[in-house]
């Protein structure tokens, strides 16, 4: 009776409970909606300030520290859009942080992983401005998500839109997990150090986001029909 039961059941994912097919073309999705992140023209708001911080100062290490922030800045971004949402909001976010990345480049170890570092500042910040305004950001996980611009909207397709538009309804700490080790590729040990948690709390909040986005578009349901 087990037997048969077992061949009734789609195959699933033992870390995401879903059809293992829907499991990789969702990981697909989620490259491409990151990619796309990445891709887009830099604001020239967050490019002036780097390039006013290093005006600031001609000394060799400050000025290769100035280049590390560039260089860092299309996945502080992307990072920073993965929590906030918000175009707007996450731009502000990444102003803050080079601020205080600049501000505090002293504390920063020479040789150790600089966007690491500098997307801890930004979550720091970010939950931060959680505790401080809760009812504004319990509405950016509700209202504002129907208010997401998707990255190069203009140019993304359908799919990868509603992508951004089904991330944007998780709870900022779920959207962060998926996004880090579905997209980005971090291991579970490497996001959960630059969360600051458990291991297996990113495993439990990667597993539940894998459900509620293939569960949202869909992907779960065709796999089990075919």
């Amino acid at each position: 009776m087990a037997e048969e039961k077992s061949r009734t059941v789609p195959s699933r994912s033992r870390e995401g409970r879903i059809p293992e097919d829907a499991r990789h073309h969702l990981g697909s999705e989620l490259r491409s909606y990151y990619a796309s992140m990445l891709a887009e023209v830099q604001p020239s708001t967050l490019l002036d300030l780097i390039a006013r911080l290093d005006s600031a100062t001609s000394a060799r290490d400050a000025a290769a520290f100035r280049d590390g922030l560039l260089t860092s800045l299309p996945a502080l971004r992307a990072f920073a859009l993965s929590l906030a949402v918000n175009p707007a909001v996450a731009d502000d976010l990444v102003q803050e942080a080079l601020l205080k990345a600049w501000k505090n480049q002293d504390k920063f170890e020479p040789g150790s992983n600089l966007q690491a570092w500098l997307c801890i500042i930004l979550r720091n910040q970010f939950y931060s401005d959680i505790r401080r305004r809760k009812r504004e950001i319990e509405d950016a996980d509700g209202t504002m998500a129907g208010q997401m611009v998707a990255p190069a909207a203009q140019e993304a397709s359908s799919e990868l839109q509603q992508v951004g538009q089904h991330l944007a309804k998780m709870p900022a700490v779920m959207r962060e997990a998926l996004l880090l080790v579905g997209a980005q590729g971090l291991t579970y040990e490497d996001a959960a150090e630059l969360i600051g948690c458990q291991v297996g709390t990113v495993k439990s909040r990667v597993s539940r986001a894998r459900t509620f986005l293939a569960s949202s578009l869909g992907m779960a349901s065709r796999q089990a029909t075919v």
